[in-house]
């Protein structure tokens, strides 16, 4: 399993310390976990922590955060070089800033294929149009020699997720991974995630704002807010969740039947900041 107890991330500047993450605990099997909240609340860091890639000066601590048994904060940067895209690999929320600009996109699967799998250039390029193909991207011939920024939004987060599961990691964190599409697309996207993650039968951690979308597609649910995780809830009781802060993010929840003449506006508490409830 991946397993955090009281992760923290901390920022110095001129004003004091800024505390990003305070006290976050959870852990992944091989399910879906999503975590949601407003943004500034703490998901994206939680998830560039796991990965090791908080920018200085951040200073990332913590009781346990191991993968199988694996010390992700004692580990050093060649062993971390290894677990990242292999056996923990992370979707950013936008392609057009993930992918190098100067590369053509095919180029930069294969290279994760021959920097995770030992593969030879032939063989990267065979795995390179497999991934392109399960991603259903169309002629994938001819996009694997585009570059990023002739590549459409949707297509650019498809390439993003076949690199990222072109060498098959164990655990997948999904930042925002359907944020910059549209609707008809960000369907297709999840669709075409949801059976590669199944038919690999990897752990998912998935950071959305969209509540209705994680209750869907995962099994689990952490809130967060201000940095903390302040529930805990089955995905498909998210709608049962109890605490005010998750109350709240339903009640601003647009509804197509709901006749309202203004939307409840959020009422936030700096109490709720205070205490988390514990590891999942």
């Amino acid at each position: 399993m991946l397993i955090v107890e009281n992760l923290r991330i901390q920022f110095p500047t001129a004003a004091g310390v800024v505390e990003a993450v305070q006290d976050v605990s959870f852990s992944v099997g091989r399910e879906k976990l999503g975590i949601v909240g407003e943004s500034g609340s703490g998901k994206t860091m939680t998830g560039r922590a796991l990965m090791r890639l908080v920018p200085a000066p951040g200073l990332v601590t913590a009781r346990r955060m191991s993968l199988e048994g694996i010390d992700l904060l004692s580990a050093s940067e060649r062993q971390m070089r290894a677990i990242r895209g292999r056996r923990l690999a992370m979707v950013l929320q936008d392609s057009r800033y993930a992918l190098n600009p100067v590369m053509p996109v095919g180029q930069q699967i294969a290279e994760v294929s021959q920097t995770h799998t030992g593969a030879n250039a032939k063989q990267a390029q065979h795995r390179t149009l497999e991934m392109l193909e399960a991603v259903h991207i169309r002629d994938p011939e001819r996009v694997q020699r585009v570059y990023p920024h002739e590549l459409s939004g949707g297509m650019g987060q498809r390439v993003m997720i076949a690199m990222m599961l072109c060498a098959e990691p164990d655990y997948l964190i999904l930042d925002e991974p359907t944020s910059a599409l549209d609707a008809t697309t960000r369907v297709q996207v999840l669709a075409v995630l949801d059976e590669l993650i199944s038919r690999r039968g990897m752990g998912v951690i998935f950071i959305s704002h969209d509540l209705n979308l994680v209750a869907s597609f995962c099994d689990r649910v952490s809130v967060m807010f201000a940095g903390r995780i302040v529930e805990h809830c089955v995905a498909s009781e998210l709608h049962l969740a109890t605490h005010p802060y998750s109350r709240g993010l339903l009640a601003a929840l647009p509804r197509i039947h709901d006749h309202q003449s203004r939307l409840p506006v959020m009422v936030r508490d700096p109490a709720w900041g205070a205490a988390s409830d514990g590891a999942a």
